[in-house]
């Protein structure tokens, strides 16, 4: 029985037989890995994934799907809202020393929390591969200075190196989305600074909070009402101030 692609769930099924074989090759995964996919759908990934690692992992909230997944015993099926499973406790039940390596083609529709809610599981993470929308991509990628950094570049960069990887067509869907897609390579550092990700959150929420406007109009009145002493350039918008530049004021701060 055909499946028909829920838009609550923001399905966009990939059928296209080229951009699989390429994102395949670009994930390359090898047997005995700890691969997790997010949202398999009907497989188009899955099966050339599986075909390579022999084992894998996959989330799906579609309870159809899901059913239809199950059947099959290499696969270990979750069940779930992506948003209410536990990554670092994926980590823990890999093989000893194994990181997570974490795929998917992403419901576009609610792709930022995702990625927000795979934040504190990084350290145990080798890498992550997603289909995004094209503009999130160039968004999570993008350099100071550009109309696409904000918010999302800063609370990714600094704890990842992110690189799109490959362009993707609405055609290579079923149903075609009304978006352009890209592919994202997410590769967490080894050793990041050791700042406190909700203090930086807030930060970097307050400075681009209204970003056409000088600093010392948002993040500087945030700054005197913690008591900051320091030295810190309010005299710039949030969107010329460097990954580094934050990490900086949140450790600054996260020390007092």
């Amino acid at each position: 029985m055909k499946h028909i692609p829920r838009k609550r769930f923001g399905q966009h099924f990939l059928a296209d037989a080229a951009v699989i074989d390429a994102i395949v090759g670009l994930i390359d995964p090898r047997p005995g890995q700890a691969l997790v996919e997010i949202g398999p759908g009907l497989g188009a990934m899955t099966d050339p994934l599986v075909a390579r690692c022999e084992r894998l992992t996959v989330v799906e909230l579609d309870r159809d799907l899901a059913a239809r997944l199950r059947k099959r015993a290499e696969l270990q099926v979750i069940e779930s809202d992506v948003l209410r499973v536990d990554f670092s406790a994926l980590a823990s039940a890999a093989a000893a020393g194994d990181r997570l390596r974490i795929v998917g083609n992403l419901p576009y529709n609610i792709s930022t929390p995702i990625l927000f809610h795979l934040l504190p599981a990084a350290a145990q993470v080798e890498d992550q591969h997603f289909m995004l929308q094209k503009e999130v991509v160039e968004r999570m990628a993008a350099a100071p200075c550009s109309k696409d950094y904000g918010r999302l570049s800063v609370m990714l960069q600094w704890r990842y190196d992110i690189e799109s990887v490959l362009d993707v067509p609405p055609g290579a869907f079923e149903p075609p989305p009304r978006v352009d897609s890209a592919v994202v390579r997410m590769l967490p550092f080894p050793a990041p600074p050791a700042v406190d990700a909700a203090l930086l959150g807030e930060l970097v929420a307050t400075a681009f909070s209204q970003r056409r406007k000088l600093l010392r109009h948002t993040l500087g009145k945030w700054l005197e009402a913690r008591g900051f002493g320091g030295s810190f350039d309010t005299q710039r918008r949030a969107e010329e101030v460097p990954v580094s530049d934050f990490v900086a004021l949140a450790l600054t701060l996260g020390g007092r």
